[in-house]
C-alpha cells in the first residue's frame, strides 16, 4: 500500500510498514461509535489531533488486531505516540494535505478489493504483476525521468507514478481527485487535443493549460493507448523539455504494454463480476456450497440483510434494449457496491438474473438492521437523483448464512409489492409490507386460476353494467372510508344523502348485509382482487 500510495497520499509518521499483514477492510474511527469491528482494518482516525487520545486509541486497535492508523497531516509524534506504536505494532501514517478521506477511502478499497472473492495465482505481464499499473507507470516514468499519469477514456486517472510533485499544482490536483479537472479537460476539447490524440499513433505535444490563479503549468506529451482499434485510454507525461527521440520511442513501446495491462484489468473486472454473483447466487439459494462461498465474500460470522433492487431499462444508443437494460443494471450495482462499502464493514453485491442483490453484515447490537438498511437504501437513491426508476426491496434479519435465502424471499417479495403498487415510497421494508405481499401473491393465485366476484359484488356488478349505476363504486368508497358516509361522499362527488340513498338501494339490490364483519371482509378482498380496473371507481 505505502508503495502504490506513499509520497503522493500517504508518509509514515511512526511504526514498522514491514509486516506481512494483509489489510481486510478500511474502518472510519468514530468517537462516539466504537462497536466496530477492526479486525484486519486499516483505521482512519478523522478528526483526531490530541497524541494522548492517539495513543489510547493505538492500544484499542491493538487488542482488536487492526492493521494500521491513518491520521490528517500534519501529525504530532510526541514521545506518548511514538511509544504507543512501538509497544502495540500499530503503525501511523500521515495523510497528506489537500487530500479528501473520500479519495483515500476510494483508492484504498480498489487496492484490497483483489482479495474479495479468493486468492488468485500470481500472473506477470511484462515482468510486472498482471494489472499492476502503479507499477507500470512507475517504470514508464523512470525510463522518460517525468512523472506519469495513466487515464481512461473519462480522464480518468487509473494509475500514477511517483515524482507528480515534480510537475505542476494541475497534475497533483489530478492526481489526488483521480480524476483531471473539468476546467481542464474543456481547454483540451476546445483546442481539439484529444481528437488530434486519438487520430495519432505518435505521441503529441501538449501546451500547458491556463489557471485561473495564475499557478505555473507546463507542457505535456500524451499518447493514446489502444487494442487494436479500440481506444482504452492515453498515457500523459508532464514534461519540463522535449523528450528524446529514444525517450519518444521507449513511451511508444511502453503503450502496448499498458494497453494488455488495461485489458487484464477490464477482463478481471468481468471474471470478478461473475465469479461475485456465482457466490453471491450460492449464498442466497442456500445449499451445501452456502458456507463455503460466504467465507469467500467474507460474509461468514455475520448477521446480514438481504436487499433486491429493480432497475428501468438503460437508453443507450448503440445497445440493443437488453444490452441496454444489462449495461445499466451492472452500473447501478457498483455504484451500489460502493456505497454500501461506506457503511457496512461486510457486503457484497451482484446482478443475479434481472435483479441487483445485495447482503450487508449487520452489527450484533443492531435489531433494527432491516430499517438501517432501508435507510442506506433510500440515501443511495437519493444521491441518484429523482431520474432515477429503482425500487428496493429489503427483506427480515438472517441470524446466520443458513437463513439469508429466508431473508432474499422477503426481500424479493417486499420489492414486488412496491413494483406493483403506488401506495408505497420506492423502498420497502418486508416487515411493514407483509400484508400486502400476501394480497400480490393472492392476486397471482386468483389471475392464474381465473376467479371471477361471487354472490353480493357480483350482482352489483351485473346491476352497473345494465343500468348505468354506480353501486361497486359507491360500495368501495363507503368500505374505504370505514363507514363514514361524508369523507366517502367526498371520494365519489356525491351529496351525503345521495351517497346514503345509494348505499340502501345497494343493500337491497344484492342482499349485503354491511354491519356484518366477515361480509365487509368479503367484499373488501373481492373488489381487491377480483373487480377489473375499469369498474372498480
Amino acid at each position: 500500500m505505502i508503495e502504490d500510495l506513499g509520497a503522493t497520499l500517504l508518509d509514515v509518521v511512526c511504526g514498522s510498514t514491514d509486516r506481512d499483514i494483509e489489510i481486510e477492510a478500511v474502518v472510519i474511527h468514530d468517537i462516539l461509535d466504537d462497536a466496530m469491528p477492526m479486525r484486519g482494518a486499516l483505521v482512519l482516525g478523522v478528526g483526531l489531533s490530541d497524541p494522548v487520545e492517539i495513543a489510547a486509541l493505538l492500544h484499542a486497535l491493538a487488542a482488536q488486531e487492526a492493521t494500521a492508523l491513518v491520521l490528517r497531516a500534519p501529525v504530532r509524534a510526541d514521545d506518548a505516540l511514538l511509544e504507543a506504536s512501538e509497544q502495540t505494532g500499530i503503525p501511523v501514517l500521515a495523510l497528506t494535505r489537500g487530500a479528501s478521506w473520500a479519495q483515500l477511502t476510494a483508492m484504498l478499497r480498489s487496492l484490497i478489493g483483489e482479495g474479495d472473492v479468493g486468492d488468485r495465482g500470481a500472473q506477470t505481464l511484462g515482468g510486472m504483476p498482471a494489472g499492476d499499473l502503479f507499477a507500470l507507470a512507475n517504470a514508464i516514468a523512470t525510463l522518460l525521468n517525468a512523472p506519469v499519469t495513466i487515464e481512461d477514456r473519462n480522464s480518468r486517472v487509473v494509475a500514477f507514478s511517483g515524482r507528480q510533485d515534480e510537475a505542476d499544482p494541475a497534475r497533483v490536483e489530478t492526481v489526488l481527485g483521480r480524476q483531471v479537472p473539468e476546467r481542464f479537460t474543456r481547454q483540451l476539447e476546445e483546442r481539439g487535443v484529444f481528437q488530434e490524440l486519438y487520430r495519432s499513433t505518435n505521441p503529441i505535444d501538449v501546451e500547458p493549460v491556463g489557471t485561473t490563479d495564475g499557478t505555473p503549468s507546463i507542457p505535456r506529451v500524451a499518447l493514446a493507448v489502444r487494442a487494436g482499434d479500440e481506444i482504452l485510454g492515453s498515457i500523459w507525461v508532464a514534461v519540463q523539455e522535449p523528450l528524446s527521440g529514444d525517450r519518444v520511442r521507449a513511451l511508444k513501446d511502453s503503450a502496448g504494454l499498458v494497453a494488455l495491462h488495461m485489458l487484464r484489468l477490464r477482463a478481471g473486472a468481468d471474471v470478478e463480476r461473475r465469479l461475485r454473483a456465482d457466490l453471491l447466487a450460492t449464498i442466497l439459494e442456500g445449499g451445501p456450497g452456502a458456507a463455503d462461498a460466504s467465507a469467500r465474500l467474507r460474509l461468514n460470522d455475520h448477521r446480514c440483510v438481504v436487499l433486491a433492487l429493480s432497475v428501468a431499462d438503460g437508453r443507450g444508443d448503440d445497445l440493443s434494449p437488453d444490452a441496454r437494460g444489462a449495461a445499466e443494471r451492472q452500473r447501478i450495482a457498483d455504484a451500489f457496491a460502493m456505497h454500501l462499502g461506506a457503511v457496512y464493514l461486510r457486503s457484497a453485491v451482484a446482478v443475479v438474473g434481472n435483479v441487483i442483490y445485495a447482503v450487508a453484515g449487520a452489527r450484533p447490537d443492531h435489531s433494527d438492521a432491516d430499517l438501517r438498511a432501508a435507510r442506506v437504501a433510500t440515501d443511495f437513491l437519493g444521491r441518484l437523483g429523482s431520474s432515477s426508476d429503482i425500487r428496493v426491496g429489503v427483506g427480515t434479519i438472517a441470524e446466520d448464512t443458513s437463513t439469508i435465502p429466508v431473508s432474499r424471499i422477503h426481500a424479493d417479495r417486499a420489492l414486488r409489492v412496491i413494483q406493483q403498487s403506488t401506495r408505497h415510497d420506492a423502498v420497502a421494508v418486508f416487515a411493514a409490507v407483509q400484508m400486502d405481499a400476501l394480497l400480490v401473491e393472492l392476486g397471482d393465485l386468483v389471475r392464474a386460476r381465473g376467479d371471477q366476484p361471487t354472490g353480493a359484488v357480483a350482482l352489483l356488478i351485473a346491476h352497473d353494467r345494465e343500468r348505468g349505476t354506480q353501486f361497486v363504486e359507491t360500495l368501495r368508497a363507503w368500505l374505504d372510508a370505514f363507514g363514514d358516509v361524508s369523507v366517502a361522499a367526498k371520494r365519489v362527488y356525491a351529496h351525503p344523502n345521495t351517497f346514503r340513498y345509494r348505499l340502501r338501494r345497494l343493500g337491497e339490490i344484492s342482499d349485503l348485509d354491511l354491519t356484518d364483519p366477515d361480509t365487509r371482509f368479503s367484499a373488501m378482498v373481492q373488489l381487491r382482487l377480483l373487480v377489473p380496473d375499469e369498474i372498480r371507481t
